[in-house]
C-alpha cells in the first residue's frame, strides 16, 4: 500500500511521574533513570523512537527531572576523563546517548494524567502526527512495533494505538479496546475505548500498551476533556471520542502487538526484565545464566 499521509518525525514522552511505585530510590533519582542492566530505562525508549525514524523527541517532565536532561546531554569533564584513559569502550558508550536525538523538554507544572501531559506537547508538535511513548513499556527491539504503527498511521491516517491480548481477569489493569478485523491481520479498527473496566464489563481483551501514533486534533479534544478516572483528563476518554466520530480526526486503529514486551513500572516486572535482558547480553548473558542455573537449582 503506498504511503497517503506525511511522514511522522516528532515523539513525545510524558516522564513527569513521580514513581512512587518504587520508592525509597524514587526519593531523589528519577525512576526513569532506574538502570535496566547498565542504560537507563529512558534510554531505550528514546532509543526505539530514533529506530522508528523519529529523532526529534520531546520529553515531558516535571520537578527533581533534571537528571534526565543531564543524561542525553554532554559530559565534557566525563569525556576528557576516558579520552585521557584512552577508554574508547566507555567514551562511546557516555556520547551515544547525547547524539541519539535532537531532544527537547517542556514541564508538565501539576501532574493532571496523561492526556494532560500529551497537551503539553501541543506548541512543539503543532499540526502533525506524532508518536507518544510511555517509559514504562520497554519494547525488544528485535521487535518494531513503533515501525509498524508509523507505517499504519501514513497509510490510513487518523490515530493508531498499540494492543496487546492479555488474560481476562488482568483487564482490569489496562485500557481496553473494543475492535472489528480488518485485512491485515495484526491490525483492527477501534471502535470504543475504556480505561481499567471491570472484566464482567471489558469489551474484549485487547489492553492498551504504552505506544500511540496520534492525529494533532487530539489536542483540542484534550483542552475540552474533563478528569476522569483518578480524577485525570485521560488520554483514553480523548481517543474514544475520536473513535466514535472519525470526522473529527480520521479514524482510530490498532496494532496488535505479540513481540516481547518488558513492564518497567512493576517492581516484581522490573527486576525480571533486566534478567531477561542481562541473560540475552553478549557480554553478560553465558556468564550470568550459568550462575541463575545454579542459583536456581540450590533453591529449589
Amino acid at each position: 500500500m503506498t504511503q497517503l499521509h506525511p511522514r511522522i518525525s516528532k515523539a513525545v514522552i510524558p516522564a513527569a511521574g513521580l514513581g512512587t511505585r518504587f520508592l525509597p530510590a524514587t526519593k531523589a533519582t528519577p525512576k526513569e533513570m532506574l538502570p535496566v542492566v547498565d542504560k537507563p530505562a529512558i534510554q531505550y525508549v528514546v532509543e526505539e523512537a530514533v529506530a522508528a525514524g523519529l529523532d526529534d523527541v520531546l520529553m515531558v517532565t516535571g520537578r527533581n527531572k533534571r537528571p534526565l536532561e543531564d543524561h542525553f546531554d554532554r559530559n565534557y569533564e566525563l569525556e576528557s576523563a576516558l579520552q585521557k584513559k584512552g577508554d574508547a569502550g566507555r567514551l562511546a558508550k557516555v556520547q551515544e546517548s547525547s547524539d541519539l536525538a535532537t531532544m527537547h523538554y517542556v514541564r508538565q507544572g501539576d501532574p493532571k494524567g496523561l492526556g494532560h501531559a500529551v497537551l503539553c506537547a501541543a506548541p512543539h508538535v503543532g499540526d502533525e502526527p506524532f508518536a507518544v511513548l510511555l517509559g514504562d513499556d520497554l519494547i525488544d527491539p528485535r521487535d518494531p512495533l513503533l515501525q509498524r504503527m508509523v507505517e499504519v498511521q501514513e497509510q490510513r491516517g487518523g490515530s493508531v494505538i498499540a494492543l496487546m491480548e492479555v488474560a481476562p481477569e488482568q483487564i482490569h489493569l489496562y485500557g481496553c479496546a473494543a475492535v472489528e478485523t480488518t485485512e491485515d491481520s495484526d491490525v483492527v479498527r477501534i471502535s470504543g475505548l475504556v480505561e481499567k473496566p471491570d472484566p464482567a464489563d471489558a469489551p474484549s481483551n485487547y489492553a492498551i500498551i504504552g505506544r500511540y501514533v496520534l492525529d494533532p486534533h487530539i489536542f483540542d479534544i484534550l483542552r475540552r476533556t474533563e478528569p476522569g478516572r483518578g480524577g485525570e483528563i485521560q488520554l483514553t476518554d480523548a481517543l474514544q471520542q475520536l473513535a466514535e466520530d472519525e470526522k473529527i480526526g480520521g479514524p482510530v486503529h490498532g496494532v496488535v502487538f505479540k513481540g516481547r514486551r518488558y513492564d518497567t513500572g512493576d517492581r516484581g516486572d522490573y527486576l525480571r526484565a533486566i534478567v531477561r535482558l542481562a541473560c540475552e547480553r553478549e557480554d553478560l548473558g553465558p556468564d550470568f545464566r550459568t550462575w541463575l542455573r545454579s542459583y536456581v537449582a540450590e533453591e529449589m
